[in-house]
């Protein structure tokens, strides 16, 4: 394993995976720094950390966190599983540290492989591992709870569902939600937890859109909307998200692609 003197580690925004990860860390005395972030977290928000390592000739090591700064390769090391990273056959950020860590692969544990299944694919991840129930229902737990969702959130995404829209024949689920904590909308509508399920999602909320379904439709979104963001178990399924575009141009865009 490499000395914790040899890196920092940034943490991005906070999930079960994300917690994971610090847990690791910490196991294996690595300095780590942990702003307790949301998704979608900059580089910038550690600026003066990571300039203050690079005068220690210290490695930062950032996590899911955008590389605003323009920081080059040689100064820095990006782990993620999103945009070009994304994919089912792509390591996850909880594999990539663990390589990093150059740890044996008797310290992979059963709860690393559900945790980094949970990442890529949501339910179908924990599935496709032959999850039980109670598996499946301790992880999305601690997903959620990783993620900050409230008693509200889960309140606010009943009423959201109450009125909510399918179009296209029954290939696309629109759902508004007063919120963006959109795990509350996701987690409900699946089957594995009582839910009615849908083949293709789309929330609305007023801070953002995403959008959670089959891989062809992630990637068209990709194509039309390039400021957004992606990632999932592609090219089979995934999820796409923006901010800042008018969520009725993201709507007549899916309705025309699914034509």
């Amino acid at each position: 394993m490499q000395g914790s003197q040899n890196f920092i580690f940034c943490l991005g925004g906070h999930d079960l995976e994300m917690l994971t990860i610090q847990q690791l860390l910490a196991e294996n005395h690595q300095n780590v720094l942990d702003k307790h972030l949301s998704w979608g977290a900059a580089a910038s928000v550690y600026q003066y950390e990571i300039q203050q390592a690079r005068l220690q000739h210290v490695t930062p090591v950032l996590i899911e966190l955008q590389n605003d700064l323009g920081l080059p390769a040689e100064h820095v090391i990006l782990i993620d599983h999103h945009n070009t990273q994304a994919g089912i056959t792509q390591p996850t950020a909880l594999h990539q540290v663990f390589q990093r860590l150059q740890l044996p692969t008797s310290r992979w544990t059963r709860w690393f492989d559900l945790v980094a299944a949970n990442d890529i694919d949501h339910i179908q991840g924990l599935q496709a591992l032959n999850a039980s129930q109670t598996e499946i229902q301790q992880i999305r737990e601690a997903d959620r709870r990783a993620q900050g969702i409230s008693v509200a959130d889960d309140v606010a995404a009943q009423k959201a569902l109450a009125s909510l829209d399918v179009k296209a024949d029954g290939a696309l689920t629109i759902v508004h939600l007063t919120h963006h904590r959109t795990t509350a909308v996701v987690d409900a509508l699946h089957p594995a937890l009582g839910g009615v399920g849908y083949r293709n999602l789309l929330v609305i909320s007023h801070q953002e859109v995403n959008f959670f379904g089959e891989g062809k439709w992630v990637q068209a979104l990709v194509q039309v909307f390039p400021a957004g963001w992606y990632g999932g178990a592609l090219p089979t399924r995934g999820f796409w998200g923006c901010q800042g575009i008018e969520a009725q141009r993201i709507v007549e865009c899916l309705l025309n692609v699914m034509k």
